[in-house]
């Protein structure tokens, strides 16, 4: 355990740093430009989703993955002007609708919207490190980091929902080969 703690302290050392900043590397701007996009995409799948489910638990995690999408999406954003870097265009917000209008082969599950938000987190929790892997300056990586702490606190709920309601989709069971049956 002291070694993880050890490496965890040196890790969060090294975003410490009052060396001047070198400029962006092109790697380090595609991450933020492409972080910065995908959270803009996923606000509007979020607030999609929002206009076609009434479950007051998930309308509940939707509305804090909204919350969520827009402070990473402007933390981004804003690092983004202060470097100098172009912004790419944006989609608009989604407005807001009545759930119960939306036709029913249009509308998305519970289960199916679930499934995509929880997709759509690990997909970010790993391009979060990455990037941050990928990252020479010590400001970019712990952007990177930041994020993907909030992501991981919101995953958890989200599993736990998804455990509960029987949203969870997993593979099968692994048996590998001579392993005895009561042993699975």
């Amino acid at each position: 355990m002291t070694r993880a703690i050890e490496a965890i302290t040196e890790l969060l050392q090294s975003f410490i740093d009052d060396e001047p900043k070198p400029p962006l590397h092109v790697g380090e701007v595609m991450s933020l430009w492409t972080a910065v996009t995908a959270f803009q995409e996923a606000r509007a799948l979020y607030q999609a989703a929002l206009n076609t489910t009434t479950d007051p638990d998930l309308r509940h995690t939707l509305e804090n993955a909204v919350q969520a999408s827009k402070k990473d999406y402007n933390m981004i954003k804003e690092f983004l002007i202060k470097e100098g870097v172009q912004l790419p265009a944006v989609n608009e917000d989604k407005p807001n609708s009545d759930p119960t209008a939306v036709p029913e082969g249009v509308r998305l599950t519970n289960d199916e919207i679930a499934n995509l938000i929880s997709a759509k987190v690990a997909t970010s929790i790993s391009f979060c490190a990455a990037s941050m892997s990928q990252s020479i300056r010590s400001d970019v990586g712990l952007l990177f980091f930041q994020i993907q702490v909030q992501l991981m606190k919101f995953a958890t709920p989200l599993k736990n929902l998804m455990k509960t309601r029987g949203w969870l989709k997993s593979p099968p069971p692994y048996s590998p080969p001579g392993v005895p049956r009561e042993h699975i």
